[in-house]
């Protein structure tokens, strides 16, 4: 980076520090709203950090001791490794686990991210289509294919407004789905509805715990990824 930069010549910048996208989100705003004390982010992989009371972090020692907070990376995407998630998981999660190239690892990540809420709702898609209950039980080559329903179709689909499925009609053209139904529109809607639902409120569990384990007055939280910016509802 430093060597791109001198290559340019026209910008004096110094790489200083090297830092994680939730700690870079916490502390650009915090530059503005001094009560941020969570750095958010829920795109292609999901993580926070927050900030923390240098007595409770064990296994950090203070070099300088007026130093009070020290900033706690929780690599949360790993949340659930030891199966403390496993009452919640549905087997359209073990699939994606299983396929994935980490299997056993970043369970939570793989519940709430983008990249892998594209993937939940296309095999949901395809076993709800194989009991008849989609598409007069018509399937498509593409739409059997694993990693071919993009998380920006969950975007697009519930762009759309109640009752116009324009979105919904133009995504399922592109799986090779041309004769859908309002009624299988609704219910693809209604998919990608819960499984966007579901990831919203898990990332809501972990903000409303580490805002209980702050225990301090005023916690502004401090948000970014893409999944947050571009989905229509999951800031809601």
């Amino acid at each position: 980076l430093k060597d791109a930069i001198a290559r340019r010549g026209d910008v004096q910048i110094d790489v200083c520090a090297i830092l994680n996208d939730t700690t870079g989100t916490l502390m650009s705003c915090a530059w503005k709203n001094h009560n941020c004390k969570i750095g958010l982010i829920v795109g292609t992989g999901a993580n926070a950090c927050y900030m923390e009371r240098v007595e409770e972090a064990e296994l950090f020692a203070a070099e300088d001791p007026r130093k009070k907070h020290v900033l706690i990376n929780t690599e949360w995407g790993a949340f659930g490794d030891n199966g403390a998630l496993d009452f919640v998981r549905t087997e359209f999660d073990r699939d994606i686990d299983v396929h994935s190239i980490n299997p056993g690892k970043q369970t939570f990540e793989k519940m709430i991210s983008g990249m892998y809420m594209g993937e939940l709702v296309r095999l949901v898609l395809v076993k709800m289509t194989q009991a008849g209950i989609l598409f007069n039980g018509q399937d498509s080559e593409v739409l059997n294919t694993r990693g071919l329903f993009f998380t920006k179709y969950v975007s697009e689909i519930e762009a759309d407004e109640p009752g116009n499925f324009t979105n919904c009609r133009l995504v399922l053209e592109e799986l090779g789905l041309t004769n859908a139904t309002d009624g299988d529109c609704a219910n693809v809607r209604y998919i990608c509805e819960c499984v966007s639902k579901r990831a919203a409120h898990l990332v809501s569990a972990g903000i409303a715990t580490l805002i209980n384990k702050m225990d301090e007055p005023t916690v502004t939280v401090g948000v970014d990824g893409s999944v947050y910016r571009f989905h229509p509802k999951f800031h809601n």
